[in-house]
């Protein structure tokens, strides 16, 4: 037995830009969707036989009334077309409101205003740190220049409109960030403008200066009290599994005591040291999204141990739904299935009354990250 929690509206707190149609879409295509491989043949062979994509392909059918197979799922897509796709999957999720993070996949996604346009639900922006810090030093010859843009921009951060940051140094060069000063970060930004020119374009990951901006965000975030979103845990394969572990923000979380540290993906699998952090820490908040969907039918257990020590004051549902609205669909209707089921285990315990969790399952959904990034909640019908 578990709880309905499907009127409860989602705030989804981490999450990116819908990708904008460009001719059909293949079979891989579509299962590529539902894999963090950047390998081709994981989408083309494995990633069908993954609990995952059986599971939401099922799912998937059962809502657009065709058969549970791939081709018959991009027919009865391509039918309704990706707008009113959209808008249909959006609706019946009940989301209530999306924090985008548009620094992803930026060249191929729709930018904020063609996202507002398609959504049947309003919109809020988190500014991307690498993204911008990498737009900079294409732009500017020299590293003052780019830093002096760098902290401008996000000085203004809120004032344009965003809600928090958001930094994917994980990605890059591990979170266990350190203090650099500016002749490190002087030195390698010569090599790094180089590749810029050359390329006209440039993938940050040099270590010294990677460092040296995020640092740098620390700053600002503590005058103002800004949120600053992590990835933490698992995701693509270029990451570093064994650097994302979220322990080694510590001494930044004990640092930087007026930044909220958002830390991601529930940790995945350092699910527990996510809890640990959030349990001693008034700074920390940990997200529970990409965890959710992709450990599908251990959702649950994922959630458990989410909720083993870290107070539900601390806990945020997202998505990190990107490109296609399935995986929005899907992640929250699972999202709210896990929460409902452990609840409901929390309830037969006596551990929690029946409003109680009805009222943890409120916070955990939306009003704990409203709270947060200072927005309207529940949102306006």
């Amino acid at each position: 037995m578990d709880l309905d929690l499907s009127g409860i509206p989602i705030l989804d707190q981490h999450c990116h830009a819908l990708v904008r149609p460009g001719g059909v879409l293949t079979t891989t295509g579509y299962q590529r969707f539902f894999s963090e491989s950047g390998e081709t043949e994981m989408h083309r062979r494995h990633a069908p036989t993954t609990i995952f994509f059986r599971w939401a392909l099922k799912e998937i059918a059962r809502f657009l009334d065709c058969a549970p197979a791939v081709e018959a799922v991009l027919a009865a897509r391509a039918a309704l077309g990706p707008d009113a796709l959209a808008d249909r999957m959006f609706r019946d999720a009940n989301l209530g409101m999306l924090l985008v993070d548009y620094g992803y996949q930026t060249d191929v996604s729709y930018g904020h205003a063609e996202m507002a346009a398609r959504l049947p639900c309003p919109l809020a922006t988190i500014l991307r740190l690498e993204t911008l810090a990498q737009d900079l030093i294409v732009r500017h010859d020299t590293l003052d220049q780019a830093v002096g843009d760098f902290v401008a921009t996000v000085e203004g951060a809120r004032d344009a409109g965003h809600v928090g940051l958001k930094s994917i140094v994980a990605y890059r060069t591990g979170l266990a960030v350190r203090e650099t000063t500016r002749s490190e970060a002087a030195a390698a930004f010569g090599p790094v403008k180089e590749r810029a020119k050359r390329e006209g374009r440039v993938r940050l990951a040099d270590k010294a200066l990677n460092d040296y901006f995020v640092i740098r965000a620390f700053e600002i975030a503590e005058r103002q009290a800004l949120p600053v979103q992590f990835h933490t845990g698992f995701g693509d394969g270029d990451l570093d599994l064994l650097a994302a572990n979220p322990l080694h923000l510590r001494p930044h979380i004990e640092r930087y005591r007026r930044v909220p540290f958002v830390l991601l993906h529930a940790g995945y699998p350092y699910v527990r040291e996510l809890g640990y952090l959030a349990a001693i820490y008034p700074n920390v908040h940990g997200d529970l999204g990409l965890a959710v969907p992709y450990v599908a039918a251990s959702i649950p257990a994922v959630l458990r141990d989410a909720l083993a020590l870290a107070p539900t004051s601390k806990l945020l549902f997202s998505t990190d739904a990107y490109s296609i609205p399935d995986i929005f669909w899907i992640a929250v209707r699972w999202g709210r299935w896990g929460l409902g089921v452990v609840l409901a285990e929390l309830i037969g315990l006596g551990a929690l009354a029946p409003d109680e969790a009805l009222d943890v399952a409120r916070e955990i959904l939306g009003g704990n990250a409203a709270r947060l990034y200072g927005l309207p909640w529940p949102p306006a019908r």
